[in-house]
């Protein structure tokens, strides 16, 4: 008797489109999951007081002060060290 080896899935027939439409929407359901579980965790964290995103440059407060006083963009850049996006993000906040 020549059977399939168990290994084997066959997607061949109508009961192959019927055994991956079943596997995909169980996909689907448990990816669903997932992001509720994780946007659950991250209200929770933003709750306790967890701050997100990156941490702002260390001479942020320096290069703010500089900005308000006129200071040029080359010099604000180079005595702070904040990159040239940096610069002109901080220049729209101030």
């Amino acid at each position: 008797m020549n059977r399939p080896s168990l290994n084997s899935l066959s997607t061949e027939g109508a009961m192959g489109k019927m055994i991956i439409q079943i596997l995909a929407a169980v996909a689907e359901a448990e990816r669903e999951r997932i992001l509720e579980r994780t946007n659950e965790g991250r209200l929770a964290a933003k709750e306790s007081g967890v701050k997100f995103g990156r941490k702002p440059h260390k001479s942020t407060d320096q290069a703010k002060a500089m900005i308000c006083e006129g200071v040029s963009m080359k010099e604000v850049m180079e005595r702070t060290g904040v990159s040239r996006a940096t610069y002109f993000r901080l220049k729209k906040v101030v």
